[in-house]
């Protein structure tokens, strides 16, 4: 049961969030800026020393982790037919340690702690990318998709304000694109959080399902089309009426 979400209004945010937003999103136009000075671009840079791109491998091997925060993300791509018009896609994700206090996994009946006290990762957004980089739609998934484990739509919320991957590896301008693309599109992130409960629940009503989060029809859950120049147009005119 696929959500899309419109565009998100900005009207309801404050002027420092919106201020907030337009730092971030600036950042994400001059890092595509700094690697188009050399014919470069996010997917390109991030693949750049990948002789053959494979479906379903992660990239880079190993995924990219930061210490410090905890965030975590990695690129791959399905087969084109599932998702047409698009090279791959980003997922990023936060580890226990790098979470906010008071967060804890949802209390789900199949709930099974993982062994490392890290490892009880969440999974916070996805991000379609074409072959040159430009960011299309955000979406959710269902657990089975990263095998993450599932925390409530609040608490995931409240994670992506944590995301950040502060270190030069395997890529600085891709780290900086990646971590600002979440703070410039936080309210649609928000949206599509909070829908991805609402359609797991619908899913498990309308298919009398008793193990949903593992129901292999149900992938991904939310999406919504997203524009770079478009969102800090938005968001400039927004902060002008504010004058």
């Amino acid at each position: 049961m696929l959500t899309q979400i419109e565009t998100a209004d900005l009207a309801a945010l404050s002027e420092a969030q919106l201020a907030a937003m337009l730092v971030a999103g600036e950042k994400v136009l001059e890092s595509v800026r700094v690697l188009g000075n050399t014919g470069d671009n996010i997917v390109g840079e991030l693949l750049h020393d990948v002789e053959t791109f494979y479906e379903w491998n992660h990239y880079p091997e190993g995924d990219v982790f930061d210490p410090r925060s905890n965030a975590q993300y990695y690129y791959h791509a399905h087969p084109k037919e599932e998702r047409p018009g698009e090279h791959g896609h980003f997922h990023t994700f936060l580890r226990p340690k790098g979470m906010p206090p008071g967060i804890a996994p949802a209390p789900l009946p199949d709930f099974e702690p993982p062994k490392g006290e890290n490892d009880a990762l969440s999974h916070l957004i996805a991000i379609s990318c074409d072959k040159q980089g430009v960011p299309s739609k955000l979406f959710t998934t269902n657990r089975w998709v990263t095998g993450e484990i599932w925390y409530s739509a609040e608490d995931v919320c409240r994670m992506v304000n944590y995301f950040v991957i502060d270190h030069v590896r395997p890529s600085w301008a891709v780290n900086l694109w990646l971590s600002n693309l979440l703070v410039l599109f936080r309210p649609q992130i928000r949206a599509l959080i909070m829908g991805r409960d609402e359609a797991v629940e619908a899913w498990a009503a309308e298919h009398k399902s008793d193990s949903v989060y593992e129901d292999r029809e149900l992938e991904v859950t939310t999406e919504c089309e997203i524009s770079v120049p478009d969102q800090i147009t938005t968001i400039r005119e927004e902060l002008k009426i504010r004058t």
